[in-house]
């Protein structure tokens, strides 16, 4: 079983400047433990909910907006133990780790230097770090070295989408997931480039048909509007489950079903 705890479900400029939702990205557990995309906070909500950092064994980074990476260094001295131990993965963009034009690096050398494992993911790139196998995904974004990932897991693939603009190369590459974790920024009738609206997820999960779908990381404008009634827009169009992620809500990956948690994670939950 996979459990997914939601260390956050805000994303973009304004809902991340006012913590409108909390921005500390979303924690895999399944034997290892998985960090994608730890933004500003992310380990004041760890420790909110009892996860202790050190026991993190891959931190995943999609792309170089601090909603994105802003945490990641001090994760990396937890993954390694203060840097006493070079152990540990960090899979991230080309501009998380090189830089990519405008964009990066956003991390220092002296914390590349710690981790066992620093790779660039570029589309369609995998690793293996079991029992996971993780994969790059395209993306459309202003940050051109963006991408999504593929984690498969003991119970199945997940499927995270991050920011982007709806293409087919992502519809392609998100297909045959069992949960879809999608970033949607931007509500219905409010489109902008580069990333996911109501209308754009709507279509994505209509023809990628996962088991769930969840949507997070929401902007402002979907936070006003409604996060619950977008994933109900979007549940009606595609015909398939749809949540709207709450801060620290949890998921239940089995082989069986996917169960979403009533509650809240708590602080020291095992």
């Amino acid at each position: 079983m996979a459990r997914i705890t939601f260390l956050g479900t805000g994303g973009g400029r304004f809902a991340t400047i006012y913590q409108a939702r909390a921005t500390g990205g979303i924690y895999v557990e399944d034997g290892r433990n998985l960090h994608i995309d730890p933004g500003p906070g992310a380990l004041v909500r760890m420790r909110s909910v009892g996860i202790d950092p050190l026991t993190t064994d891959a931190i995943l980074v999609s792309h170089c907006h601090p909603d994105h990476y802003l945490d990641v260094e001090i994760l990396i001295e937890a993954m390694t133990e203060g840097g006493t131990r070079k152990q540990g993965a960090l899979l991230a963009s080309q501009s998380v780790i090189e830089g990519n034009g405008d964009f990066g690096p956003a991390i220092s050398k002296y914390h590349l230097a710690k981790p066992k494992i620093v790779k660039v993911m570029q589309p369609f790139n995998k690793v293996s770090l079991k029992p996971f196998e993780i994969g790059a995904t395209p993306s459309a974004h202003s940050d051109t070295s963006s991408v999504g990932f593929r984690i498969q897991t003991s119970a199945g693939m997940v499927s995270y989408v991050a920011d982007t603009q709806l293409v087919e190369q992502v519809i392609k590459a998100h297909k045959h997931c069992r949960l879809m974790i999608a970033c949607v920024t931007r509500p219905l009738g409010q489109r902008i480039p580069h990333h996911l609206s109501t209308e754009d997820a709507g279509y994505l999960i209509e023809k990628v048909k996962p088991e769930l779908a969840v949507i997070t990381h929401f902007g402002m404008r979907v936070i006003q509007e409604n996060p619950e009634t977008q994933a109900k827009w979007i549940e009606d169009r595609s015909g398939v489950k749809t949540v709207a992620a709450r801060d620290f809500m949890m998921l239940e990956l089995k082989k069986d079903a996917i169960a979403v948690s009533d509650r809240i994670r708590s602080a020291g939950e095992k």
